[in-house]
Order: C-alpha cells, then sequence, then structure tokens
C-alpha cells in the first residue's frame, strides 16, 4: 500500500504555484476580539474563486491571526517566552482559537467551491529564538499535487530556547515559498503597499511600485525613518524576507486586500497593484 501511494505520488507534477498571504487586519475586525471581517472573508473568497486558475496554477494560502490572537498573545506575554506556569494555559488557548479561525476561513472557501483544507503549522514546526528552524512540507506538497488548497496561519509555535514564540504567516509564506518553488507571493494586507512614508501621517508619502537590487538601500532608509514601520508591524522584516526570496526567481507583490478586485487580480496574474519586489 505505500508503494502504491509512493507509486502514485510520484506520477503527479506540482502546477505552478501561488501562495496567497492575507493578513489579519484584513480578514478581522481588531477592535473587537475573535471577531472576523465576514463581509472580507466572503468577498475575498469570491475574489480567490474567480481569480484562481485551476488549470494553470496551485495554490496555498496563508492567513494571519488578528483579533483571534494579538489581543490575548499581548495580555500575557507569550511571544515573548514561558516564565510562568499560567502562560501555559494561555499558549494553549491562543493556539484553539487559531485552529477554530481558520476553521471559519477554509469553510468560507469551501462555501465558494474551493477544496480548502485546514493545516494546522505549530504541529510540526520548531521555532528557535523566535526563528522558524524546523517545519517540513511534505504533506502540503501531497495536499498541492491532488488539487487541494492546502490553508495555513499564524500560531504560537514552541520554541527551543524560549519556551513559545510566535510562528506568523509572514515566517511561514516564504519558508513554503522556497521550499516548493513557488512562482509567487500575493501579499493581501491593508495597506496600497510600500511608501516612503507613512501616508496617514505624511500627505506626500510615495507609493513604492518596485523594490529591486537597485534600489533596496534606498528602500530601507525610508522604511527605518518612517512610523510606518511600527504600524504595518514589521515591514522591514516583510520586505527583506521577499527580497532574499527574489534571488531564488520568487517574484513578490504587497497589494490592499481592503480594496476589492485586487486579489482577483494577482491571482489571474495581473501585476502592478501594489508594489512589487523582484531582483
Amino acid at each position: 500500500m505505500v508503494a502504491l501511494v509512493k507509486s502514485l505520488s510520484s506520477r503527479r507534477e506540482l502546477k505552478e504555484l501561488i501562495i496567497l498571504k492575507l493578513g489579519g487586519s484584513v480578514l478581522t475586525d481588531r477592535s473587537h476580539p475573535f471577531t472576523p471581517n465576514r463581509s472580507n472573508v466572503e468577498r475575498l473568497c469570491k475574489e480567490i474563486t474567480r481569480g484562481y486558475n485551476k488549470k494553470k496554477n496551485s495554490l496555498a494560502i496563508v492567513h494571519g491571526a488578528g483579533s483571534f490572537g494579538h489581543p490575548l498573545v499581548s495580555q500575557t506575554g507569550i511571544h515573548k517566552g514561558i516564565s510562568r506556569a499560567e502562560q501555559l494555559m494561555a499558549f494553549a488557548e491562543v493556539q484553539g482559537w487559531q485552529n477554530y479561525w481558520n476553521l471559519v476561513v477554509t469553510k468560507a472557501l469551501r462555501k465558494e467551491g474551493l477544496a480548502a483544507i485546514p493545516c494546522q503549522p505549530s504541529s510540526h514546526s520548531v521555532m528557535e529564538s523566535g526563528r522558524l528552524v524546523w517545519m517540513p512540507v511534505d504533506a502540503v506538497r501531497g495536499f498541492l499535487e491532488i488539487g487541494l488548497i492546502p490553508v495555513l496561519y499564524g500560531v504560537p509555535a514552541y520554541d527551543r530556547d524560549q519556551g513559545c514564540s510566535i510562528l506568523s504567516g509572514d515566517l511561514i509564506a516564504p519558508h513554503l515559498a522556497r521550499e516548493l518553488a513557488a512562482k509567487k507571493i500575493i501579499h493581501g494586507t491593508d495597506v496600497d503597499g510600500v511608501f516612503t512614508d507613512d501616508p496617514n501621517r505624511n500627505p506626500k508619502a510615495r507609493l513604492i511600485k518596485e523594490i529591486t537590487s537597485r534600489n533596496i538601500e534606498e528602500v530601507k532608509k525610508y522604511l527605518s525613518a518612517s512610523s510606518f514601520v511600527d504600524v504595518t508591524g514589521g515591514m522591514t522584516r516583510k520586505v527583506m524576507e521577499l527580497m532574499d526570496l527574489a534571488k531564488l526567481g520568487i517574484v513578490s507583490e504587497i497589494v490592499n486586500a481592503n480594496k476589492p478586485g485586487l486579489v482577483e487580480k494577482a491571482l489571474a496574474g495581473k501585476s502592478g497593484l501594489g508594489t512589487i519586489v523582484r531582483i
């Protein structure tokens, strides 16, 4: 039986992989703990259905925690490690909420006819001082090969050094891209892309349409000087991760998923919708 499974798997070819990362700030109501932004969830599931070309591409989705994780994590401090016995209960509780949230998302995707399967990432991942050091992707690859859409999500995870740290979607997406040789990552966020400054604070802030090896040093100066970095929870780290992927030939684009139609267009192959990161 095992030999038969291996034989069948070896005959399958993985189509060009697109990884769609959807931020928790887009999918949840950040002002109310444990509350989905149902209108955005429903709209984006419809956009994914329309934009995703099943014949040409494989699709993996990674979504953020938003209000299903950040408030409780912040209150209990488990992202900094486990130092008190009561934090163990918080660790388990946050994981439970994240599992529930993933079921909400995958159910909404299946309602639109997409074969979305929940994938709990912290059950087979190891962190070290906040860095992802171990996360096998064999099962995810197998799901993709048979036509499923694996849906992973940000979670608290076991950390060798501190007991717990956050395995975020921004760590999971590039890891999958490297291991599975993705064609493209689409980051659906609550901003139009990367700016020269915080556009909410500075009306003269300019959208950077493309980040490459030629302008990355200039872009880093913009990011480090801007309060916009803090607002987005680490745009500098995200951009540098994407630049590393660009060196492998993996193109990324950051688009505003709050704007109807952009995720659909990005999945359908249109570019220039936000900030493109390439070599």
